[in-house]
């Protein structure tokens, strides 16, 4: 039977759909939740620092979902869907808004006022766009360990398994 291709076309596709799909699924059955448990317990003044660490953790999940199902080009897509959260203002939901950010560092440009402010909101942005890589690189399935005896029974042309 040959293998079919699919194009990359198609996978891009089916990345941003699916990408979309775990991350709103994510956000709104398990973030929410979380935060509406958690404030009373930690307080309002740590809302913003839990909100962020699981705007990581769900992107570190998003991507692997991504990477997972879409092992021939898992890059490729991965890289895609980051550029579909960079189109939009997210709002409260998550904490990415590229738009802002660029405007930000413009001002920063202009008035140093806001250079402090476009510090901490760039390191936002890496940290959840690493986030979402690290979380794709940690789908790839692990290497077969290297092994010394592999190596002696081959120089010495012993058949493997006896």
């Amino acid at each position: 039977m040959v293998a079919m291709r699919v194009p990359w076309l198609v996978l891009c596709g089916r990345s941003i759909l699916v990408g979309w799909v775990v991350l709103f699924g994510f956000l709104y059955l398990v973030e929410r939740p979380v935060l509406i448990w958690m404030v009373p317990l930690v307080g309002r003044d740590w809302l913003s620092t839990e909100s962020v660490l699981l705007d990581c953790l769900i992107l570190a999940a998003t991507g692997w979902v991504i990477a997972r199902w879409h092992q021939p080009a898992w890059k490729l897509c991965l890289l895609v869907f980051a550029l579909t959260l960079t189109l939009w203002d997210l709002g409260p939901e998550l904490s990415i808004n590229v738009p802002w950010l660029i405007r930000l560092g413009w001002d920063a440009i202009h008035d140093s006022r806001y250079l402090a402010s476009f510090r901490a909101t760039a390191f936002t942005h890496v940290l959840l766009f690493g986030s979402l890589t690290a979380g794709g690189l940690l789908s790839r399935p692990a290497a077969a360990p290297l092994s010394i005896r592999d190596a002696v029974t081959n120089v010495a042309g012993l058949e493997r398994g006896k």
